[in-house]
């Protein structure tokens, strides 16, 4: 049993245009102290999923419809908006894309900085304050005594994003996500900011789930990864082999997409097509219309069932049988 289990997860938001299927279906388990690492295009599902673990489903027209999720054994679908509150934050805390619309513009970084410390822990004072500092300090923010002071127009985009990261870890959480913490991040400071994401998760066992589309940082910082399509997952693998031995033909379409620095092309690879809308998907293989090795069988099916076809590597495609032989 995994730390985090998410079994059979239906997210739909209910429109007057028709049921937008988000999240349709996805199954998946996350290690204690693991990185585990959400990938695919955007608009495939990745963040509302994990929303849905958070249970921040934007309401009225979104809707958790199905499923299961497991938090140490505990349903979270089964918890009052009261228990979610305490769970957020104190088990559960999530880093979002964008640090300038995470962070509130009327209040001082110490104030953002020491609520959850206020809610979660009920820290109080001198205490607090320090505590704060500290948390700062832990994510190398320099001179955390003025930057407590300072307002988020006042941070450059890398100190934003960690100041964000030490919201999210000031009440020590078992579980972080981070909804593509990097993409608005240059490249030197996106290294840095990985780097030290890695050494607070082995300082402090925290299980770690990456949603990104960005297959480099999956290969630098995950131990298993899941592809997401059209709210599916089509693979799940440990890192390596999803990278050595991708067998779903959406898996192998998007390591083909990523350039290489040892070739020289005139132009790059692409997926051909669109993804399908999301409130009208087929009841078949959701990428057979861009598939270039859907058959017959791919468009008159259901949609495929999980197949195993290594040690913890699973896909769903007819390509696949119960044996793993294609």
């Amino acid at each position: 049993m995994g730390f985090l289990e998410v079994k059979n997860l239906r997210t739909y938001f209910f429109t007057r245009r028709g049921i937008v299927k988000a999240v349709d279906g996805v199954d998946f388990q996350v290690d204690r102290g693991e990185t585990f690492g959400l990938v695919g295009e955007s608009g495939c599902g990745k963040s509302m999923t994990c929303l849905s673990i958070l249970r921040l489903v934007p309401q009225p027209a979104g809707r958790i419809v199905d499923g299961q999720i497991l938090l140490d054994g505990e349903n979270l679908l089964h918890k009052s908006e009261k228990e979610m509150r305490r769970i957020r934050g104190s088990k559960i805390s999530m880093i979002l894309q964008d640090p300038m619309t995470s962070l509130n513009p009327v209040f001082t970084i110490g104030n953002q900085v020491m609520e959850p410390l206020r809610i979660h822990l009920g820290l109080r004072g001198r205490t607090l304050w320090e505590k704060a500092r500290r948390m700062l300090e832990i994510v190398r923010i320099a001179s955390p005594e003025v930057r407590m002071k300072n307002w988020p127009h006042q941070m450059s985009g890398g100190m934003r994003q960690r100041i964000v990261g030490a919201i999210a870890l000031s009440a020590e959480p078992k579980l972080l996500i981070a909804d593509e913490p990097t993409t608005s991040l240059d490249a030197t400071i996106q290294m840095q900011y990985l780097t030290l994401l890695r050494e607070i998760q082995e300082a402090t066992g925290l299980t770690l789930i990456f949603i990104t589309h960005d297959l480099g940082i999956v290969a630098r910082m995950c131990k298993r990864s899941a592809v997401m399509y059209a709210g599916k997952i089509v693979e799940t693998a440990a890192v390596q082999d999803l990278f050595n031995q991708p067998v779903h033909p959406y898996t192998q379409a998007l390591l083909r997409s990523v350039p290489k620095v040892e070739e020289n092309v005139d132009r790059l690879v692409s997926i051909e097509g669109q993804p399908p809308p999301l409130r009208e998907l087929p009841s078949h293989c959701v990428f057979a219309p861009r598939c270039s090795q859907a058959d017959d069988r791919c468009w008159r099916e259901i949609y495929p069932p999980m197949f195993e076809v290594g040690k913890h590597h699973f896909v769903n495609c007819w390509k696949y049988t119960q044996t793993g032989k294609g």
